[in-house]
């Protein structure tokens, strides 16, 4: 990214997006953005590995559910920076008639959203905050993609830790379920609180992010669970990502430290 920012874009603040975009090796960050990144892989080695294990489990749930379940719409709430394999990519090449709205509340993500989309049939950035679902679901663009009477995936990925409790990101999660059809879909990648985490790494991955746009608030299992009320739990259930339906002949890894995903169905 060249040192100009947008009006409003603070580069000397760390970005959580644009922090994901560094360590993704993407280009679209500033200098506080790499520093922050690099703190964080001197704290967790692995942290560049977890990044792209995350957008692989992204890029896997969309292939399953467009191509196994036949899902065609697709609300991304909180997907971040344009970068590769974008959900409206990997779902449009299964089936070109999918829908996808993609919702942020970083106007850097909303500006670059833009630009990226152009004139993409079908798909549509929208500038809100998905803890206040009543902002997201009322949006023109959402209610002229989205067609709730019909089943929709709603995807979380690597963002409800970004929530703090006080935001309500339990019941904001409830509110898009009730509002979705049966035989609807909610995918979430979430950090976690183990009872064997090295608390070190904890401990460093807060402090770099209470520098940030937004602070870190990893969940023990339970909590992260209770996103699901409401919903059935497709196997595996609740995993780490590499664990969540690899890719037949993927290779194992060693590498299980890292978030959990767990996607479930409305019945």
């Amino acid at each position: 990214m060249t040192s100009s920012a947008p009006r409003g874009v603070d580069p000397a603040t760390p970005n959580v997006a644009r922090i994901y975009n560094c360590l993704l090796g993407g280009k679209d960050n500033f200098a506080a953005d790499r520093a922050a990144a690099a703190q964080l892989i001197a704290a967790i080695p692995d942290i560049r590995a977890i990044a792209r294990d995350n957008r692989a489990f992204l890029v896997r749930v969309v292939r399953y559910l467009t191509a196994e379940v036949g899902i065609r719409q697709f609300l991304d709430l909180g997907g971040g920076l344009p970068t590769q394999s974008n959900v409206h990519e990997v779902a449009q090449r299964i089936a070109p008639d999918t829908r996808v709205v993609y919702v942020d509340y970083d106007p850097v993500v909303w500006s670059h959203g833009q630009a990226l989309l152009g004139s993409a049939e079908g798909v549509a950035m929208v500038l809100a905050d998905l803890t206040k679902p009543a902002d997201v679901l009322g949006d023109p663009e959402v209610k002229r993609l989205i067609d709730f009477s019909r089943p929709v995936a709603l995807l979380c990925t690597a963002t409800l830790h970004f929530a703090a409790d006080e935001d309500q990101p339990h019941a904001a999660i409830a509110a898009y379920r009730d509002h979705a059809a049966p035989g609807s879909y909610l995918a979430i990648t979430h950090g976690s609180l183990e009872a064997d985490d090295p608390e070190d790494d904890n401990k460093h991955a807060t402090s770099v992010f209470s520098q940030a746009s937004a602070n870190l608030h990893p969940r023990p299992l339970p909590e992260i669970l209770r996103f699901f009320d409401g919903f059935d739990l497709m196997e595996p259930g609740l995993a780490w990502l590499s664990e969540w339906r690899p890719d037949p002949g993927a290779p194992p890894t060693a590498r299980l430290t890292s978030l959990r995903a767990c996607v479930g169905r409305k019945p």
